[in-house]
């Protein structure tokens, strides 16, 4: 019987085609196995916030930017604070960026004292309350001032 060289093809294409099948399982299987043992847990570091870099936020939140200038004299305390910039989040936490006096606006996390007597309790959207203490009523709200239109 003779056979034609194109008769022979389909069979090596397969025999190929399963002897790859075959050597990349044998791979497959061998990385798998060769590994020795699981590694070990990584000790878990204890949750920590990193250190506020105060310069950073007060970027991000419009610090630096020119403020009205302040009037000379003793000035109410509603009006020694200016509220330039509000993060605040859905768990009442979150910072806002204060300037006090006239001076460059800083950023205060919630619980922080602003000045040597208040400290900053709360934010949402676009205000800010400081207080006493964190469960007393509030001394100043402070409101961002709105866009022009």
């Amino acid at each position: 019987m003779m056979t034609t060289a194109y008769s022979r093809w389909p069979s090596r294409v397969v025999t190929f085609a399963l002897s790859a099948l075959v050597a990349v399982s044998a791979v497959y299987w061998g990385l798998k196995g060769w590994r020795t043992a699981a590694p070990a847990a990584l000790p878990v570091a204890l949750a920590s916030t990193p250190p506020l870099n105060s310069q950073a936020v007060a970027r991000a939140l419009g610090g630096g930017l020119a403020l009205a200038p302040v009037a000379i004299g003793a000035p109410a305390a509603g009006t020694r604070y200016v509220l330039t910039g509000v993060v605040a989040d859905r768990s009442q936490g979150g910072a806002a960026l204060i300037s006090i006096d006239g001076k460059t606006a800083k950023p205060f996390r919630v619980g922080a004292f602003v000045d040597g007597r208040l400290l900053l309790q709360s934010v949402a959207g676009r205000r800010a309350v400081l207080a006493t203490d964190l469960n007393a009523p509030a001394e100043v709200t402070l409101e961002l001032p709105t866009l022009g239109k």
